[in-house]
């Protein structure tokens, strides 16, 4: 493990992965994954308690996707529409994801929660698309309890090969990245279809 990150947690403790996974859910692009699976390594060697990783990464995703839904509903698409181009989310891109929240709406909530990058934007789309909030925070919620306790637990059971570890979920977010990407396509040829 990085000693950047051994000194975070030295330092901080479970607030560093409060504060990764709820900033990265509020919409930033801060490693909170990197977060979890690092309380989950340390909780390995004795230095955390796995169960109380996995509680504040609960907490902090919930929390974090909240914010992020309320900031998308009060005035995210106008930003996302403003400054979207700089990470990628030009106004055509946030047509796609209009058409597939109405779409797949609740689900894409449960599913972003394991695509890295997606995962940063999810809560604020959600929000600018006029999903409801019960049921974004029913998935939300769903969500953010099986993303922290695999992640957490994938940190605990693979605490001595970090470089492995890291390696593994990136390409795994990548492989879900593309996925997304293909089905968010798929629903934008279907829907020009119906309306042609």
């Amino acid at each position: 493990m990085p000693a950047w990150l051994l000194d975070l947690f030295a330092h901080y403790g479970y607030a560093a992965v409060f504060l990764g996974v709820f900033l990265e859910n509020t919409g930033l692009p801060v490693p909170g994954e990197t977060m979890v699976l690092a309380g989950g390594a340390l909780a390995h060697v004795g230095s955390l308690s796995i169960g109380w990783v996995i509680a504040t990464a609960i907490v902090a995703a919930i929390c974090g996707d909240n914010l992020g839904f309320y900031i998308g509903r009060r005035g995210g698409r106008a930003l996302a529409e403003r400054h979207g181009r700089r990470v990628g989310l030009t106004r055509a891109r946030l047509d796609l994801f209009d058409q597939f929240f109405l779409r797949y709406g609740p689900a894409t909530v449960f599913i972003a929660r394991f695509v890295t990058g997606l995962r940063v934007f999810c809560a604020v789309l959600a929000g600018a698309s006029e999903l409801s909030w019960p049921a974004f925070l029913f998935y939300n919620a769903t969500g953010a309890v099986v993303w922290s306790a695999t992640i957490a637990a994938t940190g605990y059971a693979l605490a001595h090969s970090w470089e492995r570890l890291e390696r593994w979920i990136g390409r795994t977010g990548l492989i879900a990245l593309a996925i997304v990407g293909a089905l968010v396509t798929i629903g934008a040829l279907r829907a020009r279809r119906q309306t042609s």
